[in-house]
């Protein structure tokens, strides 16, 4: 997933992918621990989208104006 994909997504698409791919990298890891795991080079794929996925979310969290309470 690149960096301009995960721009157009909505916040709420964002927050999805980003509990996707956890639970993907989190069976990937199962995977790994049993001797299953075919692509290894998958896992390193996913935490780098898991890094750009937050990496957005917390862009769009701080440029939005807040209001003082």
């Amino acid at each position: 997933m690149k960096i301009e994909d995960v721009k157009k997504l909505s916040d709420e698409e964002v927050a999805q992918a980003v509990l996707d791919t956890r639970q993907e990298l989190f069976n990937l890891r199962l995977q790994q621990s049993t001797g299953q795991l075919e692509n290894p080079a998958r896992l390193r794929t996913l935490r780098h989208d898991v890094a750009r996925l937050l990496t957005v979310q917390h862009e769009r969290a701080t440029a939005q104006p807040r209001t003082s309470s």
